[in-house]
C-alpha cells in the first residue's frame, strides 16, 4: 500500500473530525477556508485551472478570482458531504430545492429508463444523494479512485441513500440492465476521454474529447436523456431537471451520435457560463488536442 494513500486518508479523517460537529454555517466557512488554502498550496492544479480559464477568454471576471472561488466551492462541498457521510447532513439534503420534477415524471412514464447527464458542477455528489433520497435510487457511472481508502469512503457516501455505483470500466452491461428495468442512470460527461470513447467537439469554444456514451446508449435503448444540474444559493442548493432532449434527426448513425453529443454538451457549457465559479476547473479538459 502506497504511503501517500495512507497519508491522504489520514488527512481526510482529520478534516472530518474538525468539521462534522460544527454548526452548518460555521462548517461551510471552514470548508471555504480549506478551499482557499488548497488553492495556494496545490500549485500544479491551480495552474491547470487558471490556464483553462485564461485560454477560453469568455469571462469578464479575473481568472484568478474565478479559480479561487472554484476551490472554495469544492471545500464547502467537501464539508457538506462529510456531514452527510457521518449522518449529520439530513438538513442539508432536506433543504435542497428540486425544480423540473415534471420532466422526470414524464420521461419515467415512457418506461425505457432515464439517462441523467451532468458535469462536475456545484456539489454534484450532493445532487446524486438528493436525487436518490427524494426522487428515485439512481445508478451512477463513476471512475474508480486511485486511492483505495478514498474509493471506499466515496463509495459509502454514494450508496448511503440507496444509489448504485457502476464503475466506468466495463460499465455498459450494467447501464443497459438498469435502463431495461426503467431505472435512471447518471453520467458525468465533462471530462476528456480516450479516442475510442468519444469524439472531438467544441467545448466552450475549444476542441475537446467528449464521451459518446450517453448518445450511443440513448439511440440503442430509447432511454430519455435529461440534463440535471445543482447550483449553490447561499447556504442552500437548487437542482434543476431539464426537459428530455430530442435526439438528432440525422439519418447517418455516426453523424447522429456526434450531433447528439454536441447537443448534450451544450447544457454543461451553459451551466459553466452562468456559474463559472461552480465548475471544477482543475481537470485537463482539453488534453490531447491542445497541441493540434
Amino acid at each position: 500500500m502506497k504511503i501517500k494513500y495512507i497519508l491522504e486518508a489520514f488527512l481526510v479523517s482529520f478534516i472530518s473530525l474538525l468539521v462534522v460537529l460544527l454548526p452548518h454555517k460555521l462548517a461551510l466557512k471552514l470548508g471555504s477556508a480549506f478551499g482557499t488554502l488548497t488553492f495556494y498550496l496545490w500549485g500544479s492544479r491551480r495552474k491547470i485551472a487558471v490556464d483553462n480559464i485564461v485560454s477560453l477568454n469568455i469571462f469578464t471576471n479575473d481568472p484568478i478570482s474565478i479559480c479561487k472561488e472554484s476551490f472554495k466551492n469544492f471545500g464547502k462541498s467537501l464539508v457538506e458531504i462529510l456531514k452527510i457521510y457521518y449522518g449529520l447532513g439530513l438538513k442539508i439534503i432536506d433543504s435542497v430545492e428540486i425544480r423540473g420534477i415534471e420532466h422526470y415524471k414524464r420521461a419515467k412514464s415512457k418506461g425505457k429508463g432515464i439517462i441523467f447527464i451532468t458535469g462536475h458542477c456545484g456539489n454534484w455528489e450532493l445532487m446524486a444523494i438528493t436525487v436518490g433520497s427524494k426522487i428515485e435510487k439512481t445508478a451512477i457511472v463513476v471512475r474508480e479512485q486511485n486511492n483505495p481508502f478514498f474509493n471506499k469512503f466515496i463509495e459509502k457516501i454514494r450508496s448511503k441513500y440507496g444509489n448504485k455505483i457502476i464503475y466506468k470500466k466495463g460499465a455498459l452491461k450494467s447501464i443497459l440492465a438498469e435502463l431495461r428495468i426503467n431505472h435512471p442512470v447518471g453520467i458525468l460527461m465533462d471530462q476528456a476521454v480516450l479516442s475510442n470513447e468519444g469524439f472531438i467537439i467544441d467545448f466552450l469554444g475549444k476542441p475537446a474529447w467528449t464521451t459518446k456514451m450517453p448518445a450511443l446508449i440513448a439511440r440503442k435503448t430509447g432511454a430519455a436523456v435529461l440534463p440535471i444540474f445543482i447550483s449553490r444559493e447561499g447556504f442552500r442548493h437548487k437542482i434543476k431537471i431539464y426537459p428530455e432532449i430530442t435526439l438528432s434527426p440525422e439519418v447517418d448513425f455516426e453523424k447522429a451520435i456526434v450531433e447528439d453529443t454536441k447537443n448534450f454538451s451544450k447544457y454543461i457549457e451553459e451551466y459553466i457560463k452562468a456559474n463559472p465559479t461552480e465548475w471544477l476547473w482543475i481537470h485537463r479538459r482539453w488534453k490531447r488536442v491542445e497541441s493540434k
